[in-house]
């Protein structure tokens, strides 16, 4: 039987094989870690956006559904994230003032659901 390497040429081999295997878990594990960042974030926005969409619900009242829409509204006619106009509306309740797109947005929107309520 003919032998295709010497065990003196299986070396390099095996190292580049547990090398490329290395590689991939290394690989595995950063995009995890950064599944697991973005996971964390998602949660942290989520809670934010939950406590203003309370506070929309309070301020309307509205539906859940209703505060929600009302709040990527805000957010896309201001041309700001969605967790950050959540953030500035929480962010009141310590004393802050809202900024101004963010207020005239909220109050237009504000109207509109007292508006589609009447009819």
């Amino acid at each position: 039987m003919h032998q295709l390497t010497t065990p003196h040429e299986e070396q390099p081999l095996l190292t580049a094989v547990v090398s490329a295997r290395d590689a991939a878990l290394l690989a595995e594990v950063v995009e995890l870690r950064a599944k697991n960042k973005q996971l964390e974030q998602a949660l942290a926005s989520r809670a934010v956006i939950d406590q203003a969409r309370g506070m929309v619900m309070a301020l309307a009242p509205c539906s859940s559904e209703r505060a929600w829409d009302l709040l990527v509204d805000v957010s896309q006619h201001c041309n700001v994230k969605l967790r950050n106009v959540a953030a500035a509306l929480v962010a009141t309740t310590r004393d802050k003032t809202l900024p101004e797109p963010i207020q005239r947005e909220l109050r237009r929107g504000l109207r509109r659901l007292h508006a589609a309520d009447r009819r």
